[in-house]
């Protein structure tokens, strides 16, 4: 696998005057087409707040195929890209948490500023959607712009405050998560996002009890990182549904007590079965309507069924308000209700104890395969692609 490597940045180490750091990047030009790599100049002129990370590796996301293809309005062209790894290069003068030479991960963007953000709920920003689909800064500048050899003008970046289909990215304090050395960081990028959402719903949103009845809508990355961690905190019965039978053996060898196949079965009926009635949660991930529907329809009285797949902008789903009055609630979950700088440490120390395996779900592609990952997250051939960017020698 080939891997695109990244040319110095014309600055000394740490500090953040202005200067042009060249990378290479993966532009997203247009509605489906497929992504095109392009020499840009990224403005490292550095604010007091900015990050500016090495790019080692990236995940690859459903919600990056969802933009390219517009489903959700993100200006393009666009450098996408949102489950960076990689290690810091300089920050801002405002910047204390990190340093040069710091291994991170990057998560999603936040205002810091908003009353969720300031009650630690920075998950639910006030400004989450321009923050991390708005193609820019909160303020509408942008750092991406095509060199003058190839015209200039402006590319869209800070897709979810990193932009990291690139060599380089530019994050701020509030979205890097400071790692240790020993685990490569190509297996570190997805804790960013998807891990952590899937994770986070069962650990922070519902903190689901042992002994409460689980079950997971879907298991994709986010699903099984939440069948996983059903596992750790001792839920019973775990049950994951799916289409593929494939997927159905993987979170069975991952902690799901039962397995449902919602092609074969009727999957509301074998949930009242495995549970006696009803489940205490339903984790919907799928993002279709219908599986709300039925997510609702599955639950005991006083249970919870929690949206946490992202669905197309308008998406709409029919719930019995009267099954409401069984003290029934349903919610939305953003990212796993995570902090990622104290998470993500948290997942790691799982994963470290063996209790949230992980790595059994990266599949690692060179930076100029990235079309080939793409295209593999979007039939479901594997579950997180990785794409390695830089050199795996500072992983």
């Amino acid at each position: 696998m080939a891997v695109a490597a990244g040319s110095p940045a014309p600055h000394a180490p740490g500090t953040s005057g202005a200067s042009i750091t060249p990378v290479r990047a993966a532009v997203t030009e247009g509605k489906g087409a497929p992504f095109v790599f392009e020499d840009l100049e990224l403005d490292t002129a550095l604010r007091p707040d900015e990050v500016l990370v090495k790019v080692v590796a990236t995940g690859v996301c459903q919600t990056d195929i969802h933009v390219r293809d517009q489903a959700l309005p993100v200006p393009l062209p666009a450098v996408l890209g949102h489950e960076g790894a990689g290690v810091v290069e300089r920050v801002g003068d405002g910047v204390t948490s990190v340093t040069p030479g710091d291994r991170v991960v990057m998560s999603y963007q936040a205002c810091g500023h908003c009353r969720p953000c300031r009650s630690g709920n920075p998950a639910y920003c006030a400004v989450s959607f321009p923050a991390n689909f708005g193609g820019a800064r909160l303020d509408g500048s942008n750092a991406l712009r095509r060199t003058p050899e190839a015209g200039g003008g402006e590319i869209h970046g800070h897709f979810f405050g990193q932009s990291s289909f690139a060599t380089h990215a530019l994050a701020t304090e509030r979205n890097v998560v400071k790692v240790d050395d020993g685990i490569p960081l190509e297996l570190l990028a997805p804790l960013g996002c998807g891990l952590q959402t899937g994770a986070g719903a069962v650990l922070n949103s519902l903190r689901i009890p042992a002994g409460a009845s689980v079950v997971v809508i879907g298991t994709g990355i986010v699903g099984l990182a939440a069948v996983m961690a059903a596992k750790a905190t001792g839920a019973a019965p775990v049950i994951a549904v799916d289409i593929v039978p494939e997927r159905l053996a993987l979170a069975a060898e991952l902690g799901a007590t039962h397995t449902v196949n919602a092609k074969d079965e009727d999957t509301a009926a074998r949930i009242a079965e495995i549970t006696g009635g009803g489940a205490d949660y339903v984790l919907e991930i799928t993002a279709r309507p219908e599986m709300l529907t039925l997510a609702v329809d599955a639950l005991a009285p006083l249970g919870t069924a929690a949206l946490i797949g992202g669905a197309p902008a308008g998406a709409r789903a029919e719930v019995d308000m009267n099954a409401l009055l069984g003290g029934r609630t349903v919610r939305g979950i953003a990212q796993g209700d995570s902090v990622p700088q104290l998470f993500i440490p948290q997942l790691i120390e799982l994963y470290k104890a063996g209790r949230f395996p992980f790595d059994r779900l990266i599949t690692p592609y060179g930076f100029d395969e990235i079309n080939e990952a793409v295209e593999d997250t979007r039939t479901g051939a594997v579950i997180k692609p990785v794409l390695r960017i830089g050199d795996p020698d500072v992983s």
